[in-house]
């Protein structure tokens, strides 16, 4: 039997359970009745930034209480969002007071429109991430290892399903991979691996949580990497462990078709933008 696969116009929602061809309004509203919205990109593509632009305005127009979340910025940052989000700084300014360069890397074009769309409707930006050295140290040694006072905050993470980890070393494995080898330094690798992409898992999941905490009204959109959203694995697996339960995930593609078995259970909807996009440069740092 064939694998069924289902036709994506572009500049429509799929529905990745039924291939049906979803309303555009109605996707915004039942996004703008949701805890959290989170938007997974590819990150170095202007156009699927522009689409995370148009879903942050679309949900603010039928909610007045939103925040929007990054994960390009350590938690180390907030204060320098703060005064962003208030005017006290110029774009040059804040790309340095929050070390672009250092955190994330990637050309500033790509964000800036959702950044200055945020400060222009006074929504508040939160910084999703934690500092890139916990992730490391959880990855070397696990979270027994770290104290509480150095874990930024975070809780420990809920164990990943097998799925996820299944998910994880087909993104990163190639076929000389030690992701694909046997014997325990294969094994030890694979499990820093885990450890380590949970960690940002658990501190997107932590802090949009402990957002909402303080702000039970609002909804917290995520603009995260989809590696962390998609099939419901990473961030959205921690947060419905963290008591946010009423979350969707939505996803930008350009596929014409897809496999109905491929997609299953990916995101609550995928939007199709057109085939041609631009590519920032290469990042020179990594978070």
């Amino acid at each position: 039997m064939l694998d069924i696969q289902y036709d994506h116009p572009v500049a429509t929602w799929l529905d990745p359970e039924t291939g049906d061809v979803q309303d555009h309004a109605a996707v915004m509203t039942e996004a703008a009745n949701a805890q959290s919205v989170l938007l997974g990109e590819t990150h170095d593509q202007y156009d699927i930034h522009r689409w995370q632009l148009a879903i942050i305005a679309g949900i603010r127009g039928r909610r007045d209480k939103v925040m929007v979340g990054f994960e390009m910025f350590p938690k180390s940052a907030q204060p320098v969002l703060d005064e962003w989000i208030e005017g006290g700084l110029s774009h040059d300014e804040f790309l340095d007071k929050v070390k672009w360069r250092d955190v994330w890397g990637f050309d500033p074009a790509l964000y800036m429109p959702i950044f200055n769309y945020c400060r222009e409707m006074g929504i508040p930006m939160l910084a999703l991430n934690c500092y890139r050295a916990l992730v490391t140290r959880v990855g070397k040694e696990g979270w027994d290892a770290i104290p509480e006072e150095e874990r930024d905050g975070l809780t420990p993470s809920k164990e990943a399903l097998p799925e996820y980890k299944k998910y994880l070393f087909g993104m990163v494995a190639g076929p000389e991979s030690i992701f694909l080898k046997e014997g325990e330094e294969a094994d030890a690798r694979r499990a820093r691996f885990i450890r380590a992409q949970q960690t940002w898992d658990r501190a997107f999941a932590c802090n949009i949580s402990y957002a909402l905490r303080e702000n039970p009204d609002h909804l917290v959109v995520g603009i995260i990497g989809r590696g962390h959203l998609e099939y419901g694995f990473g961030t959205p697996y921690q947060l419905d462990d963290l008591g946010v339960t009423k979350n969707i995930t939505l996803l930008p593609g350009k596929e014409a078709k897809l496999e109905a078995k491929a997609i299953k259970g990916i995101a609550k909807a995928i939007y199709r933008l057109p085939t041609s996009f631009e590519a920032a440069p290469e990042r020179e740092n990594m978070p």
